[in-house]
Formats: C-alpha cells, sequence, structure tokens
C-alpha cells in the first residue's frame, strides 16, 4: 500500500470519526434539551397548576363560609385554611415562575394578606363585601395563573418536539449515512482495477 492510499484511508477513517462524533454531541444536546422540557412541563407547569387548584378550594371554602355567614368556619377552621395557603404559597413560590407569573404571584400573595386583614376583624357587612371582593380578586388571579401554565406548558411541548424532530433527522441521517459508507466500503473492497499491460 502506497503512502498516498495510507492518507486516503487515514483521511477516511478521520472523517467518519469526526461526523459520528458531531451526530452525536447533536444529539446528546438535543435529548438534554428534551429531559429538561420533560422536567419544566412537571416540576414547574403540572405541579403549579395542581397548586393553584389547591389555592382555589382553600378559596372557595372561605367564600362559602362567607356567603353562608357560617361563623364556626371563622372560629374553627379558617386559621387552618390559611396556614394551608400560606404553604402551598411557599410551594408555589418554590416553581419556575416567568416574569409575567411572578406578577401575578405578588399580585396574589399581596390580595390573600388583604383578604386575611380583613378577616381578623369583625365580619360585619362592610367588612363582609370587602372581604367578598377580595376573594373575586384572588380567583380572577388564580385563573391567571392557571392560563399562564397552559401557555408555559405548550412552549415547553414545543421545544420538546423541536428536540425530537432534530433526533429524528439526525438519526435518519445516520442510518443513510452508514448505508452509504457500508456501499463504498464494499466498492473498495471489491473493486479491483486491470492491471495495465506494457
Amino acid at each position: 500500500m502506497t503512502f498516498f492510499n495510507k492518507v486516503k484511508w487515514i483521511a477516511g477513517v478521520l472523517l467518519v470519526f469526526f461526523i459520528v462524533l458531531m451526530t452525536n454531541l447533536v444529539d446528546k444536546d438535543s435529548f438534554n434539551q428534551l429531559r429538561q422540557s420533560v422536567t419544566t412541563i412537571f416540576e414547574d407547569r403540572i405541579v403549579a397548576s395542581d397548586l393553584l387548584f389547591e389555592m382555589s378550594m382553600h378559596v372557595q371554602k372561605k367564600e362559602l363560609a362567607l356567603a353562608t355567614s357560617d361563623s364556626s368556619f371563622y372560629q374553627l377552621k379558617n386559621d387552618g385554611v390559611n396556614q394551608e395557603l400560606i404553604q402551598l404559597i411557599g410551594r408555589y413560590e418554590e416553581t419556575k415562575l416567568t416574569e409575567n407569573e411572578r406578577k401575578l404571584f405578588d399580585d396574589l400573595k399581596g390580595e390573600i394578606e388583604n383578604l386575611q386583614t380583613i378577616e381578623s376583624g369583625e365580619l360585619n357587612d362592610s367588612n363582609r363585601r370587602k372581604a367578598l371582593a377580595s376573594i373575586d380578586k384572588i380567583t380572577h388571579t388564580l385563573h391567571g395563573l392557571s392560563k399562564v401554565q397552559v401557555k408555559e406548558g405548550r412552549k415547553e411541548m414545543f421545544v420538546s418536539n423541536k428536540a425530537m424532530n432534530t433526533i429524528d433527522l439526525f438519526t435518519k441521517g445516520e442510518i443513510i449515512f452508514l448505508v452509504i459508507m457500508a456501499i463504498l466500503v464494499q466498492i473498495i473492497i471489491l473493486y479491483k482495477p486491470k492491471e495495465s499491460r506494457d
């Protein structure tokens, strides 16, 4: 084998090595994007939606107690509901928040504090109206936060689909490349040049 043929073989092997290495790195990056997207969908969107639902249930208990003038709720259960709301708010704050979500969440915390301040006083007609107005704002904010979860979840699904499409494209490309390489190797192995007659 001549020196030039050795260089061609070495160059061919290095080319195959670098192509496989590059596609592997692209696949690894795409898998990481996919993993991150799925984690974000679960931890920051599904869990957050569940926390919002739980908060909404507690706020509805307060609204029902106000609507039915249930004084026993405020004597026996309201402190427990407030503690659970504080815990849910703390857990929600640990999720990844977008800028818009942060603003809505700060509004929610402020309005819940306002409601608790109203509830700590005497629940006369004036305070009852203020509490119902505060609950209405809280419900509206919870609804807004819920819409953010859907919007952000949709974005993460787009990212994961894009990563999956990239993985699929490179996988198909790798298969085509390997088939072409197998054909070329067969041609190189089976090709016998005609010997020239002098």
